[in-house]
């Protein structure tokens, strides 16, 4: 399979081209030439599959035409070893529950598929060190760092805004050490994601240094996650109603949002989808008006979806032609504030017991709203609630038990390096530890 560039003036590229060098030359996200598509007979019996049967049949669509069946259903075994239960909520509306991984967050998936395939492609490439680059506003961080930790061959640089992601979420990317260097940067996440595009871009650090990305603008990132959409659709396949599925989708970067669709270009009947804003909205503006914004980003309780400048929109856009009409029919989209998710998070705990984090609690709400007569709703529920303790114990006014787990990236050590917003000073830092 070759990969082209979303900006359309860089050469194509190979798989393995396009995993390690993350971003293309041009500045541009690569997407795969063409999407295979499953027969019928695959989804009128998914659901008598487990979840790595299906994740290795779907890994074998995206990536079997470069790497052999029996390295990739390794890759998927070693990624997939944790459930991702589908709960009922209440009638009609079901969590996707993504956060019994490592680090307890739906970044898990892609985080470590990603970090088994560029092993792969190191060891057979042979080269040097390679160097990840990755900005986190909260949970990519930690499913990063985690899911490298001790790889040989790859040194693992976090980037993210200092003050801004919760003190759970900052204990599992800068207490680990050995490969991982945090990087502590004064600024916001659109700023370490800039940072994180402009050492992409230049020559010095690239003929030194060689660098990939582990955000979702790095195929083996956002791919992956189309694994437990197919799972989703499954748990649900044998229910009179199950082509009236629709899913929604916290959406800050849109990586796993823009997973969803791929998945559904492959022929995963979903009906729809939704995409759940918080007050960072730019792309509910687009869907509203067909006009592109980027925006700085706000700071919100749902700290992972605070993007104001979301990479993976141009992968939408190239998926369905730029045709606003087009996307506007595949997804919907809603938003809302801090205190909106607050109430959500108090409402549904007292009303069906279940416990939603602030990122889940966008997606409720936006099922609720979006969902009409006949279909049966799943909201991803990204995030376990323990790593939003104190936003989460002041909505339900009782106390919140924290995995052990979970607690144990709290008794360590915190190593981080402090850096201004300035490429010359990332540039220094890297090339002093590559």
């Amino acid at each position: 399979m070759r990969y082209y560039s979303t900006n359309g003036k860089a050469p194509l590229a190979s798989l393995q081209e396009a995993v390690v060098k993350g971003l293309a030359p041009d500045k541009g996200l690569y997407m795969p030439e063409r999407i295979g598509r499953f027969p019928d007979p695959f989804f009128n019996r998914i659901g008598e599959k487990g979840l790595t049967e299906i994740a290795k049949e779907a890994a074998n669509l995206f990536f079997g035409e470069d790497i052999p069946k029996k390295a990739l259903d390794g890759i998927v075994e070693e990624t997939l070893d944790f459930n991702i239960p589908l709960v009922k909520v209440e009638e009609g509306i079901y969590a996707l529950e993504l956060f019994h991984g490592p680090t307890f967050a739906f970044k898990d998936v892609g985080a470590r598929f990603m970090a088994r395939m560029l092993s792969y492609f190191v060891r057979k490439k042979q080269q040097g060190e390679v160097s990840v680059l990755v900005a986190t506003s909260g949970d990519t961080g930690s499913a990063v760092a985690n899911g490298f930790l001790g790889v040989k061959g790859i040194r693992v640089f976090v980037l993210y805004p200092s003050g801004k992601v919760s003190a759970m979420q900052e204990a599992q990317f800068t207490t680990l050490g050995q490969n991982i260097t945090a990087l502590e940067v004064d600024g916001t996440f659109d700023d370490c994601q800039a940072l994180v595009k402009a050492a992409f871009m230049d020559s010095e650090l690239n003929d030194r240094l060689h660098l990939t990305s582990a955000n979702s603008i790095n195929v083996a990132r956002f791919l992956p996650q189309s694994f437990y959409y197919y799972w989703a659709y499954a748990q649900l396949a044998s229910r009179p109603s199950a082509d009236q599925v629709i899913i929604a989708v916290p959406s800050g970067n849109l990586g796993n949002l823009t997973a969803g669709l791929f998945a559904k270009q492959t022929g995963l009947p979903i009906k729809r989808f939704i995409a759940a804003n918080n007050r960072n909205d730019v792309f509910f503006q687009y869907l509203r008006t067909g006009e592109y914004r980027p925006a700085p980003s706000i700071q919100t309780l749902a700290n992972a979806m605070d993007v104001g400048a979301p990479s993976n929109f141009d992968r939408i856009v190239d998926l369905y032609d730029s045709s606003h009409a087009s996307i506007q029919q595949a997804i919907d989209g809603f938003t809302y504030n801090d205190e909106a998710i607050k109430t959500a998070v108090r409402e549904v705990y007292q009303r069906t017991g279940y416990l939603l984090d602030p990122h889940g609690a966008c997606a409720y709400m936006a099922l609720k709203e979006g969902l009409q007569h006949g279909e049966t709703g799943v909201f991803l529920a990204t995030a376990h609630p323990a790593k939003f303790k104190e936003t989460v114990e002041a909505c339900i006014d009782n106390p919140l038990e924290v995995p052990e787990r979970l607690k144990a990236f709290m008794s360590r050590e915190k190593r981080s390096l402090l850096l201004p917003n300035d490429l010359h000073e990332l540039k220094k830092v890297l090339i002093a530890r590559s």
